[in-house]
């Protein structure tokens, strides 16, 4: 709502910008303002970026940057239970306390390998099932277990998950988590 006024001020402020008016201002009464096209754009403009900002956090590259959350403490019910619904949140639960892991946290090779053997135990049982392998959160699931075990083969269990891989395995697990809700 906020947004939708900002912008429409925005576009009324541009408009009239673009018409021609002179103004005939008493000399008592004159201020030290800058009445031109482009001193008005430019006061338009960082109002407009003043109210959107705090609603923005944007990385210095240019992307949206994602917030830090305590991770808490270290799973440890590692395993499946041959119930798909309650594996599928299970192992994207890990997969996301894997992927938050900074360089040089505790434990960050422990999770790394139960992590990755949790994967492989998922895959190689559920590929096996067409009812299962047929779903939606499955072959969601199935493509961030590539991409997080890939990383673990390329780079080793000690080093973190770059931000940018980091950033596109939390977008994939909200899209695993709703579709695992939907049972889909």
């Amino acid at each position: 709502m906020k947004s939708t006024a900002v912008a429409t001020l925005a576009l009324v402020g541009a408009a009239s910008a673009f018409h021609s008016v002179t103004m005939t201002v008493p000399k008592s009464a004159q201020v030290a303002q800058d009445f031109s096209r482009r001193g008005f754009l430019s006061t338009v403009a960082a109002a407009g970026a003043a109210a959107v900002a705090p609603a923005l956090a944007i990385a210095a590259d240019g992307t949206p940057a994602v917030e830090k959350v305590p991770l808490g403490p270290m799973p440890v019910d590692w395993g499946l239970t041959k119930d798909y619904y309650t594996d599928a949140s299970k192992v994207v639960s890990h997969m996301r306390y894997a992927t938050s892991m900074e360089k040089g946290a505790a434990n960050i090779e422990n999770v790394a390998k139960n992590c990755r053997q949790e994967m492989i135990d998922f895959v190689s049982y559920y590929r096996r099932f067409p009812n299962v392998s047929g779903k939606l959160s499955y072959s969601n699931l199935y493509t961030s277990i590539n991409v997080l075990a890939g990383h673990y083969a390329s780079y080793g269990p000690k080093f973190p998950v770059p931000e940018k891989r980091r950033k596109r395995l939390m977008e994939e697990y909200s899209q695993i988590d709703k579709a695992i809700k939907r049972q889909r």
